[in-house]
């Protein structure tokens, strides 16, 4: 018989699906054309040829390759948002607000100068998306191997947080070089125009740890705002198709799928936003300033300190997560990659709690 604990602590968790009961309970319909084994991933085709095979190494290779191109050109894309964002944290008596430190930027340095940073932003956030997503394919395939079917259903949430927590580990040691350049040019006027400038200065004061430095406090920022985004975003789909969407998933059109994806990205990223700004605050302040660590940059920024930029970090976040899963889902559907369908409980499982006769 199902185990009574864990019966408990799935209906514990505040991801598990709504009304979640040991009772019968009518299930709608639908079409025996075209299913297959449902695993669990962000969305899915139902009923096209699959150019690989799920969880292969072309599987995992162009995974990877959306991983660059959605955090990538994003990141890059709202590089003025960013810098205006970091110099409200550093120096809030200068930047008293998002229209003032656009136009004081502009003022001081141009038009172009909204532009510094941009590189090593492409470089550190394409190396990150490489990591971020690609490794979060390869977790999530093996922690739900590891758990079996009837866990892996039982605790999607909990599968989410956990693969999306390992690939930002190793995500963020991939992006910490290129943040610490980053945030030097944009927060430091005159200490450097351009990558090439930027990264033999900083290495000739501080060495190699100018670059590593930051990847405690990246991962304090990084591992919950991801976890956030993944777990989110998965449940948000997963309830979107079950409550608002008036069809199921299989007879959506990929532009209709996609649209989902794009909704339920923004809903994920106004939460990582608020969840991952606090660490932001001290990610920016430490990669200015030289000899500080975590703990002393927390003390001087204070508990209201630390929030200085949410607004303009919730719009940066929210579009970027909005736009990063939407290219990376039409990567997806580009290459024909295998995209399951949004998790239902399994047989074997019904007929252990009773719901099927």
């Amino acid at each position: 018989m199902y185990p009574t604990t864990l019966t408990q602590l799935a209906r514990g968790n505040p991801f598990s699906a709504p009304l979640f009961s040991l009772q019968k309970v009518e299930e709608p319909q639908q079409s025996l054309h075209g299913q297959r084994t449902r695993r669990l991933a962000a969305a899915a085709t139902a009923d096209e040829e699959s150019s690989c095979a799920f969880g292969s190494s072309k599987y995992y290779a162009l995974c990877g390759f959306g991983g660059i191109l959605s955090c990538g050109i994003t990141h890059t894309a709202v590089v003025p948002l960013d810098l205006v964002k970091c110099r409200l944290q550093v120096d809030p008596e200068k930047y008293k607000s998002i229209g003032n430190g656009f136009s004081v930027t502009v003022r001081e340095d141009g038009v172009r100068g909204l532009a510094k940073g941009w590189a090593p932003t492409f470089i550190g956030y394409s190396m990150q998306g490489l990591c971020k997503f690609g490794f979060y394919e390869v977790f999530k395939i093996f922690y739900s191997d590891l758990l079996g079917e009837e866990n892996t259903y039982l605790w999607r949430t909990s599968l989410y947080l956990a693969a999306s927590a390992s690939a930002e580990f190793f995500a963020d040691i991939a992006l910490a070089p290129m943040e610490a350049v980053k945030v030097r040019i944009q927060t430091q006027p005159g200490y450097a125009n351009n990558l090439r400038q930027c990264v033999p200065k900083m290495f000739a004061e501080e060495g190699l740890w100018a670059f590593y430095k930051g990847v405690v406090p990246l991962w304090m920022r990084q591992i919950p705002y991801t976890m956030m985004k993944f777990a989110c975003f998965e449940r948000t789909v997963e309830l979107l198709y079950k409550y608002v969407v008036p069809k199921p998933r299989s007879e959506c059109s990929k532009s209709e799928q996609l649209v989902v994806t794009f909704v339920a990205g923004y809903i994920a990223g106004v939460f990582c936003a608020i969840v991952s700004h606090p660490a932001d605050s001290v990610v920016s302040v430490l990669n200015k300033e030289k000899g500080s660590t975590a703990v002393q940059v927390l003390k001087k920024l204070g508990p209201k300190g630390v929030w200085k930029g949410l607004v303009a970090r919730i719009i940066m976040i929210g579009t970027l997560t909005a736009l990063q899963w939407f290219i990376y889902d039409s990567v997806k559907v580009y290459f024909r990659l295998p995209r399951p369908p949004p998790p239902e409980m399994p047989e074997s499982l019904k007929k252990k709690l009773g719901l099927t006769e």
